[in-house]
């Protein structure tokens, strides 16, 4: 409070929550570098009040809060005049004028990076005085959601404005009222989450839905809308969420908007209704309870709420949201592996009794009443839980008891914000840290934190699970164990029959086979106790699939090489979560369970907490593979411990594919990184070994290619290898010189043999890599190996379809300065040919060939799909080829080269969309590459396959595959087509010079 009636003398601070720092002698200094820096800006009274004598509780209060946050103490030292406004008027007026200030008409002479700028420096000053509120108990946190809110809500507001003026200034727009920029434009944008209810955490992104009506008064030209403004969507995510010198605003965050990974960022009304009401999920209606109109056209936003109220509030009492809500928190909770309750390491937000289940508890409520009773329509989480209980739908008590635990959380949750402005929603793991959360939320000790967080995260947990009680999977504990002793149990064979196996007696012998100490993994008392625990979710898991016997079988083998079954039981009996991945591999990923099947050990990297995080890079994959091949000493040993390594890590790969760590995109690098790896170790020891024979050439270079997927980056789990191989030599070189000299053609050739041999001779773990050497000059009739010299004087001659494999060539070993060469001639031979007449009609024809020779499969064959893979892959090579885009993307992944290409091509709306179908056919092909060879349908896929699939698509189930990929292979088609037309085989229809 202030020191004397005219509040001139201390800065006007509010609240009464006292606030002990995390070290005396720290806060003390801090509030000395505060003073040094009032100094340095002249602010007189701060510097007086920092350095007086007399003991002030709001001086300790702001020392300690500088103690306990490095991000709050960067902001006062970087601006403390934020400080000294403080001795003129209080937080709360202060937080009003700058929000205020963001609604202010924007003036004539605006610029993007002025207004950047300026939304910056009012986000840092409100959020400063915004979290000294907080910490100081001068604000709830209902009122510290709410002012966090507001000022996101201004800042779009004011950066939406400035986007549809300058739209207008271009002409594109025709505003009805340029004055008010929003009025007429037929845009407006949604927040959704936490910004839609006015919760908004302290570090919090935002989520947004940008949407408008093309048939508005401002459009001039409907067709252009959705382009239009997409653009104004990404420019308004820059201005907001982009990070300068002076920070960001907010992080933003589109991906709530329908079907993200097909539709534009600005998505028209019709289309998102549409969307809505024919493909709309229960999560998405969820989401929609929340959604609230914060700029833009005001009139078509409620337009837009009132025509989406019947796809959120059904007019049934709708209790199948309860269980659709409970799966989405269970899928959760298995892929962050929340499993109990802590303090340390806690998430606050989806953990066990978190933020997440407090939400869900209401939503699902909500959603199951509010389409017949609209009082229950609230957007705030602690005004819903009210209301549920004005209306008996719950206890008054459970309310109570919820809406202090949820706002007791999130004022953790700001705390665990605050001490460094990134958006975690986890507690730290040290003692220290944890210390300083506890003193942010006005705790004393650690210890009376964590009683208090423990007792409101345990109250939630047992209200969430009361309300879903019903909904869990059902267990039977007795009749799963009984097989352990007894394989013909009646009631536990019943019980396996309804899990849907189909021979349960053969099931049932398996198990009590476990029971009886079969393998090592099951022999000790300690294994054979986790076990128990674990055996009914493991038959559950295993009964989800197509073939449950035959996956049961498949685990039996895995069990049978495990060396020890106690730690393998714990983890999976505590984290379900890699019992069911286990599961999905064995039942929907034939190749991954052959690898199971023949190596179990190859499962304990899953065991790494780090696994999932961990993006396999070449300089990682060289590191191990090096250590790997420490000891091997002989060819046949590295060979076959190359076979070992490259299984493995294409598992590895495999598995955080199907376990959604990661997408076809990053896979398809991670795969084209271990294949190089192996290759550049294998053609090193190759060489080596046949250079003891037959010695060297005079003047030797060698260089091996890689082309097709394994040039551009993009190898799947099955691709072969795609190789070429060059080599020079000195002009007067005949022979090598080794003890078994060979002549120089002969040299190579016989050496590209035994590196072919190397690859694909079968072993006891299977062939390294099938290879390819027919895209070589001259292709199967041409020597293996082929001289530079010969190579340049082919591509001068060469068809335009070996120019196109030429833009997905890519250097994989050999002497540097003869890389640079063999890059150099194949630059020369694609751009010698770039302005040939006959370079289009010869894609075009090409692709018209293969549409009648090769006619696709199934819909999932997306190589031979008529707008499918070879499609994206021609227009590429074609954009190479015509020097449409740099040269430098020769051998880039094909969805690089069409995004450089649709941005050479502004006004071509038709190459726009490319990158996006190549993103979505490429993670198709890297996961049915997983299934088996002969699934040319979604119907011939796995169960578990096909459902990775519609969530890699982010669709909402299985059915939705071959509809999308229908649209975007017509999509795909129209754009081949209209870059690259054909009339026509035949002489009168080739371009005439």
């Amino acid at each position: 409070m202030p020191t004397r009636d005219d509040g001139k003398l201390a800065p006007r601070f509010q609240g009464a929550l006292s606030l002990v720092p995390l070290s005396v002698d720290k806060a003390l200094s801090y509030l000395g570098d505060l003073k040094a820096a009032a100094d340095a800006e002249g602010l007189e009274r701060l510097s007086a009040w920092l350095s007086a004598a007399a003991q002030d509780k709001n001086r300790e209060r702001l020392g300690a809060a500088l103690s306990l946050s490095p991000h709050l103490e960067g902001l006062a030292l970087r601006s403390p005049r934020w400080l000294e406004q403080l001795f003129d008027e209080e937080p709360k007026a202060r937080i009003a004028a700058l929000i205020a200030s963001l609604q202010a008409p924007l003036s004539d002479d605006a610029t993007e990076a002025g207004l950047m700028a300026e939304l910056r420096q009012v986000r840092n000053e409100a959020s400063f005085l915004i979290a000294l509120d907080d910490l100081f108990g001068a604000a709830t946190p209902l009122e510290t959601t709410r002012h966090l809110s507001q000022l996101a809500e201004a800042a779009v507001a004011r950066a939406l404005r400035f986007c549809l003026s300058d739209l207008h200034r271009r002409g594109s727009l025709r505003l009805p009222n340029p004055a008010r920029p929003e009025e007429g434009s037929g845009l407006f944008v949604l927040g959704m989450g936490k910004l839609g209810g006015e919760e908004l955490n302290y570090s919090s992104d935002i989520d947004l839905i940008v949407l408008f009506e093309p048939e508005a008064e401002a459009v001039l030209d409907p067709p252009e809308s959705v382009e239009l403004f997409s653009r104004l969507a990404r420019r308004l995510v820059k201005m907001i969420g982009e990070r300068t010198r002076d920070g960001y605003v907010f992080r933003t965050d589109l991906r709530l908007r329908p079907d993200p990974s097909a539709m534009p960022l600005a998505v028209p009304v019709p289309t998102a209704l549409v969307y809505y009401e024919g493909s709309g999920r229960d999560w998405e209606r969820a989401a929609m309870i929340k959604a609230r109109p914060i700029a833009g056209d005001e009139a078509a936003a409620s337009a837009f709420m009132r025509d989406i109220a019947p796809f959120v509030w059904r007019r049934y009492l709708d209790f199948v949201a309860i269980g659709d809500i409970h799966a989405m928190k269970m899928r959760i909770d298995r892929h962050r592996g929340f499993e109990s309750i802590l303090v340390a390491g806690q998430n606050v937000k989806l953990g066990r009794g978190g933020i997440r289940e407090i939400e869900f508890f209401a939503q699902a409520q909500q959603l199951i009443a509010g389409g017949r009773n609209p009082a229950l329509r609230l957007r705030r989480t602690d005004e819903a839980l009210a209301r549920l209980g004005q209306e008996g739908w719950i206890e008054s008590t459970t309310a109570e008891e919820l809406t202090e635990a949820y706002w007791f959380l999130r004022r953790v949750e700001h705390a665990i914000q605050m001490v460094a402005d990134e958006q975690s929603h986890t507690l730290p793991e040290t003692t220290e840290e944890l210390t300083r959360i506890a003193k942010l939320c006005n705790f004393e000790t650690l210890e009376a934190f964590s009683q208090a967080l423990t007792r409101r995260l345990e109250t939630v947990e047992a209200r969430f699970s009361s309300l879903f009680a019903d909904h869990a999977p059902a267990r039977s504990q007795e009749g799963a164990t009984a097989l352990l002793s007894d394989a013909e149990d009646e009631a536990a064979l019943h019980w396996l029959s309804q899990l849907g196996y189909r021979r349960p007696a053969d099931v049932g012998r398996i198990v009590q086979g476990w029971g009886a100490g079969r393998y090592r993994a099951t022999r000790s008392e300690a294994a054979r106790e986790q076990l128990v625990r674990v055996l009914p979710s493991l038959l559950e898991a295993f009964g989800k699939g197509q073939d449950p016997d035959n996956a049961l079988a498949g685990f039996d083998r895995f069990l049978q090489g495990l060396p020890s079954g106690l730690q393998f039981f714990s983890l999976i009996a505590s984290n379900p979560r890699l019992l069911e991945l286990l599961a999905l591999a064995i039942t929907a990923a034939p190749r991954l369970a052959d690898t199971i099947s023949l190596r179990p050990h190859v499962f304990d990297a899953l065991l790494d907490p780090a696994f999932y995080r961990e993006i396999p890079t070449r300089e990682l994959l060289r590191q191990r593979l090096s250590a790997f091949l420490r000891d091997a000493q002989f060819l046949e040993e590295r060979l076959a411990r190359l076979r070992i390594f490259a299984s493995e890590q294409r598992f590895l790969v495999g598995i955080r594919l199907l376990a959604g760590a990661i997408e076809g995109e990053a896979a398809g690098a991670a795969f084209t990184a271990l294949a190089d790896v192996v290759l550049e170790v294998l053609v090193e020891a190759v060489e080596a070994e046949f250079r003891r024979a037959h010695g060297r050439v005079p003047g030797g270079r060698l260089v091996v290619l890689g082309l097709g997927r394994l040039g551009s980056g993009e190898l799947t789990a099955s691709s072969d290898v795609d190789l070429m191989l060059l080599y020079d030599h000195d002009p007067a070189a005949e022979t090598s010189d080794g003890d078994r000299p060979l002549p120089v053609s002969t040299y190579y050739t016989r050496l590209t043999q035994r590196l072919i041999a190397a690859l694909t001779s079968p072993m006891a773990d299977g062939v390294l890599y099938e290879v390819d050497f027919r895209l070589r000059p001259s292709g199967n009739k041409g020597p293996l190996a082929t001289h530079i010299d010969a190579f340049r004087k082919y591509q001068r001659e060469a068809w335009t379809w070996e120019r196109m494999a030429l833009t997905r060539s890519r250097v994989l070993s050999g002497e540097t300065d003869f890389a640079g060469e063999i890059r150099q001639a194949i630059r020369e031979a694609i751009e010698s040919h770039a302005q040939d007449p006959l370079l289009r009609y010869d894609v075009a024809d090409m692709r018209a060939r293969l549409d009648v020779q090769k006619p696709p499969r199934g819909t999932l064959d997306l190589k031979r799909l008529a707008g499918g893979l070879t499609d994206l892959e021609f227009i590429a090579q074609w954009a190479i080829l015509t020097g449409t885009v740099p040269l430098d993307l020769i051998g880039r992944p094909t969805e690089q080269v069409l995004r450089e290409l649709a941005r050479r091509l502004p006004d071509r709306a038709d190459a726009d969309g490319l990158p996006a179908a190549m993103a979505d056919f490429t993670r198709i092909v890297q996961l049915v590459r997983l299934g088996p060879g002969t699934a040319f349908n979604v119907s011939d896929l796995p169960a578990g396959l096909a459902d990775r699939l519609a969530r890699s698509l982010d669709l909402a189930d299985q059915s939705g595959i071959e509809p999308h990929i229908a649209d975007l292979a017509e999509r795909v088609r129209a754009a081949f087509c209209a870059l690259i037309p054909f009339e026509g085989a035949g002489d009168d229809k080739l371009p005439r010079s």
